[in-house]
């Protein structure tokens, strides 16, 4: 018999310790999800074949073998410390000695089959939420694993508990059944058993009018998700409790059964997207508005910075007349999405807004007139607006909030929030107190991508604008964060962006085009991934094409005024566009000091050197104040700034550039 060396946990979120309770630190996505594809199967041996193509299917077949070596060996590294390795393999197969590992989802099938009422208990307090809820693997072979697996587990759980309840109720033991109950509505708020349940032990605790609006959610929500009314049994139960109730006199005083708590908020801002109300008179159209709804919470869970709730959830308020803020309390989120759509002939109008459940407040409304010529296009279109629309005033609402708190308040994702405030300043001092806040947020939560993308965002902005003496070491500190960011999270589709631009300045084009494209292709509607997207074009030849994406970046975020003009400018101005290039950087609000550079070489090129020349001054002014070694008047001293500032991969573009300097006033 061996002795346990390891404790995985797998339901929720993914925790490795050793048996002596010492934490262990696995931040990689892809080395969690091997272990915990392991664990969930001990004993067993799996080819390194399949392990290999489970999780990089993407890659080709040496590719992906060495991919899974090196996994082996980090998750090696992070157990050294146990008392004996659970990982036994050879060069064909790979598997982890049962005897070595403990694992929650184990400790939860014995109790589930033990079957008495304790080992239940026991078993649905270890069910804490699907497993691994933390870990996402861009990876069809495992998400198809990982969905089977979650679904086995959740009904054996749904099983168990279903069991209990008709158990407890035969015996009479009406507590019992009720605590199942809840824990049962909570995994499947349409399960009548579960619902009767509940609604007796209301009942028989004098709670008959929560009883009966409990049946009449049910009732609702049934007919919305499912087109069907309740079982027989229900709607008799319903009946029994409404005629005890008609004959009963009213107590002063009823006695109260523990009610299911509020969901607490996530760590992340939470939103919830209600089904739109089909305003045009027309029961056949509902269907579009039930998509639009779809689509933009399928639209808004591409951004990694939101928890989104599934539509199971928001859709049980389809019709009902509830206040938000009640919604919000049940869901446990801190902003929804409402709207409205209305059909007149060949033309629709969609509206939406986002509301802080909290205050109730509106935070954005928009309107959407469309012609209805391809009527899935349309939907597609709006979605994609709203999703991007709603991310950007969630993540301003935020950041509001997070200001207000006091610093020795703030928690790691509280830090990034902060650090998010502080940078869009774009000063030197606020840069550095962000960069000092993510990086610690990244050091009280190691896993967190959230953290490592920002404190790279920060070091790579401290490069740029030559903040430092040292920005080599910027640089390099920023793609160290950014490439960490992506082993934590492969699904951030700015984790992947930041890198491929990290990638672009240290002048490996080839890997910056593979995650700036993946960046796009994980999220079409984040605008600084499409942003960075044609900043990418224009620095490897291909500018006109560079501003079509900055337009696209536009179109997703029309309240972004500082960051668009400023490189729709310098992609118009790589394209020889002049006069774009003027309109765009003039049009930039509270410019950093780089954009009257590029707006004095715009001048030059243009002509407009007298314009060019007093832009150049103020740009000099500016620098001398703000470098931490200003290069004075000389050309040839600005180069590596300029280099800083934008990388091209042709030498003719920089000559372009130095060109329009050298003629709007610097000295060679």
């Amino acid at each position: 018999m061996g002795v346990v060396a390891v404790e995985i946990t797998l339901f929720g979120d993914f925790g490795l310790k050793l048996a002596t309770g010492q934490d262990i630190d696995l931040p990689g996505q892809k080395d969690r999800a091997l272990l915990a594809f392991l664990a969930l199967s001990p004993g067993t041996n799996h080819t390194r074949d399949k392990l290999a193509n489970l999780l990089w299917c993407d890659r080709g077949d040496q590719q992906a073998r060495d991919s899974l070596k090196h996994a082996l060996t980090r998750v090696r590294h992070g157990l050294q410390a146990s008392a004996a390795s659970p990982i036994v393999a050879d060069r064909r197969t790979v598997k982890l000695d049962p005897a070595a590992v403990k694992t929650d989802v184990a400790t939860f099938e014995r109790l589930l089959r033990e079957g008495t009422p304790q080992s239940l208990h026991a078993a649905a307090a270890l069910y804490r939420g699907e497993i691994i809820e933390d870990v996402s693997v861009r990876s069809p072979p495992f998400e198809d694993w990982l969905l089977l697996e979650r679904r086995r587990l959740r009904h054996l759980l749904e099983a168990a508990l279903t069991r209990a309840i008709a158990d407890s109720i035969a015996n009479g033991e009406l507590g019992f059944a009720a605590e199942a109950a809840r824990r049962l509505h909570l995994l499947d708020p349409l399960n009548e058993a579960a619902s009767r349940a509940i609604m007796q032990a209301e009942a028989e605790a004098g709670q008959t009018v929560q009883a009966l609006r409990r049946y009449q959610g049910l009732r609702d929500r049934l007919r919305a998700e499912l087109g069907v009314k309740p079982a027989p049994e229900t709607i008799r139960l319903y009946e029994a409790i409404r005629d005890r109730a008609a004959e009963e006199p009213v107590s002063a005083v009823s006695p109260v059964l523990p009610s299911t708590a509020e969901m607490p908020l996530p760590e992340r801002p939470a939103v919830a997207v209600l089904p739109f109300e089909n305003l045009s008179g027309d029961a056949d159209q509902q269907y579009f508005s039930d998509g639009i709804s779809e689509d933009i919470i399928t639209e808004l869970s591409r951004f990694r910075s939101l928890f989104v709730i599934a539509r199971h959830s928001s859709f049980a308020f389809k019709g009902r007349p509830v206040k938000v803020q009640e919604i919000a309390r049940e869901l446990g989120v801190a902003y929804v999405v409402e709207g409205s759509f209305r059909r007149v002939g060949d033309r629709v109008r969609i509206s939406a807004q986002l509301v802080d459940a909290g205050r109730g407040t509106q935070l954005w409304a928009e309107k959407y007139d469309r012609e209805l010529v391809d009527i899935f296009a349309v939907q597609d279109d709006v979605a994609r607006s709203v999703a991007a629309a709603v991310c950007g005033r969630v993540d301003v609402a935020s950041r509001d909030r997070v200001e207000r708190m006091s610093p020795d308040t703030l928690r790691a994702y509280d830090l990034v929030l902060r650090a998010k405030f502080l940078t869009l300043n774009y000063t030197r001092s606020e840069n550095a107190q962000a960069r000092e806040f993510a990086e610690r947020a990244a050091t009280l939560d190691p896993k967190s991508a959230a953290a490592c993308t920002h404190a790279a965002w920060c070091l790579f902005y401290e490069y740029m604008a030559k903040w430092t003496r040292d920005s080599g070491a910027s640089l390099q500190r920023a793609f160290d964060y950014a490439q960490r960011a992506v082993l934590l999270d492969e699904t951030d589709s700015f984790a992947h962006t930041l890198l491929g631009i990290v990638h672009l300045f240290r002048r490996e084009f080839d890997q910056a085009h593979t995650e700036i494209l993946a960046g796009v292709a994980l999220n079409p509607n984040d605008f600084l991934a499409r942003r960075y997207y044609g900043m990418f074009l224009a620095a490897t030849g291909n500018a006109e094409s560079g501003i079509a994406q900055i337009e696209l970046g536009r179109r997703l975020n029309p309240f972004d005024t500082r960051w668009v003009p400023w490189d729709m400018g310098i992609v118009c101005f790589t394209a020889r566009r002049y006069q774009e290039a003027i309109t765009a950087l003039k049009q930039a609000r509270n410019p950093i000091n780089e954009v009257h550079g590029w707006l004095a070489a715009s001048y030059a090129q243009a002509g407009l050197l007298q314009e060019a020349r007093s832009t150049l001054e103020h740009f000099l002014r500016v620098a001398e104040q703000d470098m931490a070694v200003f290069p004075g008047r000389k050309l040839a001293n600005w180069e590596p700034y300029w280099h800083g500032a934008f990388e091209y991969q042709d030498q003719a573009d920089f000559d372009h550039l130095f060109d329009a300097l050298r003629k709007a006033g610097l000295d060679d």
